[in-house]
């Protein structure tokens, strides 16, 4: 794994998120290709000689872009790599601001004096969780429930990973009423990382505390009239949440398992798991 770790911008969540709910459809065209890629030498035997000629000299050409595209993809690397250490200063720096470890400039922080009750906030409270509702994509995302968790949210980091090729978001929590985590871990491996296609995503079980489960919500229903049982029925249904997030649906391994979930009518939407009402069904979470 890289060292090279860095809190990152928002758009770096909105494009993770983006790459989750396109990965039942890159799996699909990665597999079409492959199909298309056995036909090839077919297509190209049934090409008149002249013909084929020229499509060989193509497939030269071809050759050689694939090469300084090599090239660039290797100097670009290199470029990216040299730029987060860079950026590395400037981040701490604003954890620093946002946590109220160090004081910016010419602020001057009041005196308590005996008797004065008023507490003088520290940082910018609220940080994360207003940047991430300022942000279209990630606004969606979260619930008015979730906004209470996020308040703990203390940073977010971003690093590469080498082996497999992809990366890592790690969230950062103060200690909190809702679960005992310090740090939720979504973690994308890539097919090809420059292009990007997701091969997979892991992400934290969260460990949720009794009662605190933001991903589920109870229902209480009152017995049917003439029920010998006059308690009411109590019912545990999933919900919408940011922190769904944590629980990626799993990419299909190939054509017979996709074609299974996208022919079954409301089984499998944009890379999320969906229920018969187009509702997405996140997986249960572990309460503790």
């Amino acid at each position: 794994m890289s060292n090279d770790k860095a809190n990152f911008d928002m758009a770096n969540l909105t494009a993770a998120l983006n790459e989750q709910d396109r990965a039942g459809l890159v799996n699909a065209l990665k597999n079409k290709l492959q199909n298309l890629a056995g036909q090839h030498v077919d297509v190209l035997e049934s090409l008149d000689p002249v013909v084929r000629k020229r499509v060989e000299v193509l497939r030269e050409i071809q050759g050689e872009h694939d090469e300084l595209e090599a090239k660039f993809l290797e100097e670009r690397a290199a470029l990216e790599a040299k730029y987060q250490k860079l950026y590395q200063p400037l981040y701490t720096k604003r954890f620093e601001i946002v946590t109220g470890v160090t004081e910016v400039e010419g602020v001057e922080v009041p005196m308590e004096q005996e008797g004065d009750k008023a507490v003088v906030e520290k940082g910018v409270p609220d940080f994360w969780v207003t940047a991430m509702k300022n942000n279209e994509v990630l606004a969606e995302e979260i619930t008015e429930r979730d906004e209470g968790a996020l308040k703990y949210l203390k940073d977010i980091k971003w690093c590469r990973i080498d082996d497999p090729k992809g990366f890592k978001l790690e969230f950062f929590f103060d200690t909190n009423p809702y679960f005992k985590n310090t740090v939720l871990t979504k973690i994308y491996h890539m097919i090809d990382e420059d292009e990007p296609i997701l091969e997979k995503a892991i992400g934290t079980e969260i460990e949720w505390y009794p009662g605190k489960c933001l991903t589920q919500k109870l229902l209480k229903k009152k017995p049917k009239k003439g029920s010998k049982n006059a308690k009411p029925i109590t019912k545990t249904e999933e919900c919408e949440s940011f922190f769904n997030f944590f629980s990626p649906p799993q990419v299909p391994e190939d054509d017979e398992e996709l074609d299974e979930d996208t022919s079954s009518a409301g089984t499998k939407k944009g890379g999320r798991a969906q229920g018969g009402d187009g509702q997405e069904r996140p997986p249960e979470c572990k309460q503790q």
